[in-house]
């Protein structure tokens, strides 16, 4: 059995499967459960959630790479990452940064949206995924590991126009971003900037997909022995 991996966008999708293994988008946390869960029942040994985030540690730049400790939610409950995978996708990546990654079920828009789940949780960045992931695989006794790139810094507002735009497949959608901007041409600054953070953090993720350890397999050299690759749940 092999790792699969879950993205919320479906360039993070493309940019995933150059790992070599299987990847699935599905957007925001409701979506990410059912995924989740289908792939757990097809039989991945675990998830790897995959992709962009937004930032909350106020020293992360656009384009840092995270390497989820935990996933801590916003209710306090904390979900550990699998040791083995953290410490080998670590020393495959030892330019990402170790430490708590929040999971939200809507996006962190604002400066202020930012430092409160910064002060709640005290993670460094947060998306929309990862807590599907962290839930589905602890009901299911697999392993998982988180691997983001910071595209909205801390201190950067998300435009309403790029939240607007992205569809429930995790495409963008140019007629809403464009009615956005019709509405309100201002944002067009702000799209702008998002666009050349974005494409930093989409750099140091196929950077990061080069370097994947591809044999995210049970028994393999991640160190996961047969008992603790796969619990079974009644």
């Amino acid at each position: 059995m092999v790792a699969a991996i879950l993205t919320g966008m479906a360039f993070e999708a493309r940019l995933a499967r150059r790992t070599g293994l299987p990847a699935v988008c599905a957007t925001g946390d409701a979506a990410a459960a059912v995924a989740v869960h289908r792939l757990l029942e097809g039989g991945a040994c675990g998830i790897v959630s995959f992709g962009i985030a937004g930032g909350l540690a106020p020293g992360l730049q656009p384009g840092s790479l995270v390497l989820a400790t935990a996933v801590v939610d916003e209710d306090g409950a904390v979900y550990e990452a699998c040791q083995p995978w953290h410490d080998r996708l670590r020393h495959a990546l030892p330019q990402a940064r170790p430490a708590a990654v929040a999971g939200a079920r809507i996006p962190a828009a604002t400066v202020g949206d930012k430092a409160r789940l910064r002060a709640l949780t005290g993670a460094v960045a947060v998306d929309l995924e990862s807590l599907a992931v962290a839930r589905a695989c602890q009901a299911w006794g697999r392993p998982f590991a988180v691997l983001r790139a910071v595209a909205d810094p801390a201190w950067r507002a998300l435009p309403t126009a790029a939240v607007a735009g992205l569809d429930g497949e995790g495409r963008i959608a140019p007629g809403a971003v464009l009615a956005r901007l019709v509405a309100d041409p201002r944002q067009l600054v702000a799209l702008g900037r998002l666009a050349w953070d974005l494409g930093r953090a989409l750099a140091a993720l196929r950077t990061a997909a080069q370097a994947f350890p591809a044999d995210l397999l049970g028994g393999g050299p991640l160190g996961l022995d047969p008992a603790q690759r796969v619990r079974d749940v009644a």
